[in-house]
C-alpha cells in the first residue's frame, strides 16, 4: 500500500515537484502548499519510489488528506 504523506493543514497546492515512479530521498520536496499567504514545502520523510501523486497544482487540500504515496 505504501507510506502516505498527508497534508498537515488546509491549503492550496501551488506545485507538485514529483511524479509517479520517481525516486525520492529524505528531505526532497514533494509538494508546495500555500496557506494564509505562507508557502509550506512538504518534504519526504523517507526514501523510496513515488507510487502515486494524489493532488495537482490548483487543488485545495484538507488536513489529513493524502498528497503522495511512497513505496515502503
Amino acid at each position: 500500500m505504501g507510506h502516505r504523506v498527508e497534508s498537515e493543514l488546509v491549503a492550496n497546492v501551488i506545485a507538485v515537484q514529483v511524479a509517479a515512479d520517481q525516486q525520492v530521498a529524505v528531505g526532497d520536496e514533494l509538494v508546495l502548499l500555500e496557506s494564509m499567504k505562507m508557502e509550506i514545502p512538504v518534504l519526504a520523510d523517507r526514501s523510496g519510489r513515488v507510487l502515486e501523486v494524489k493532488v495537482a497544482a490548483g487543488d485545495v487540500v484538507q488536513e489529513g488528506e493524502v498528497l503522495v504515496v511512497i513505496d515502503d
